[in-house]
């Protein structure tokens, strides 16, 4: 089996996802993971399928009916099993200001981990005024990742910059 990972990006519509999964199915593949959301009024979004091998190709043809609804780019995916490595949970809940986002990826980056899944938003402020900043971040340290000096360096961030920082394992 081929795994293949397609980025996706269109104006949101009714139907999107639909004649994704449409093409897909078509062309033998299996629709396994998905990402997908609509911000600004844009829809985006990365899927991983597989396809058998002989219709890797007809499936990559296929995809191409849809320019004009999404722009589809295929990028060559790679089989694996669960990466190594200890997972962590943070989310972090406070007033929304530049580079927060720039801020806690560099101190991940610094310390050897890497980051499975980053979640953000922003949202009023409820009767305080003002924007809320919103992140769910799951990441992984590896066995050459110093996860507890991250940590500290995430805490001494949260203090900083006053939100609040939850962390959990998993």
């Amino acid at each position: 089996m081929t795994q293949l990972v397609l980025t996706v990006v269109g104006d949101d519509r009714a139907g999107l996802v639909r004649s994704l999964a449409d093409i897909v199915g078509e062309n033998g593949g299996n629709w396994e993971t998905s990402r997908l959301a609509e911000l600004a009024g844009t829809f985006a979004g990365i899927v991983l399928v597989s396809v058998p091998d002989a219709r890797a190709d007809e499936l990559k043809r296929a995809l191409q009916r849809l320019d004009g609804l999404l722009r589809i780019t295929v990028h060559g995916g790679t089989a694996s099993s669960e990466p190594a490595g200890r997972r962590f949970t943070f989310s972090v809940l406070g007033d929304d200001r530049p580079g927060i986002v720039r801020d806690i990826t560099g101190i991940l980056g610094r310390h050897g981990i890497t980051i499975d899944l980053f979640s953000s938003r922003t949202r009023e402020a409820p009767m305080a005024g003002g924007m809320l900043f919103e992140a769910t971040v799951t990441a992984r340290a590896h066995e050459e990742s110093d996860a507890a000096a991250a940590v500290a360096d995430l805490e001494r961030l949260a203090s900083e910059i006053q939100v609040d920082l939850s962390l959990a394992d998993g």
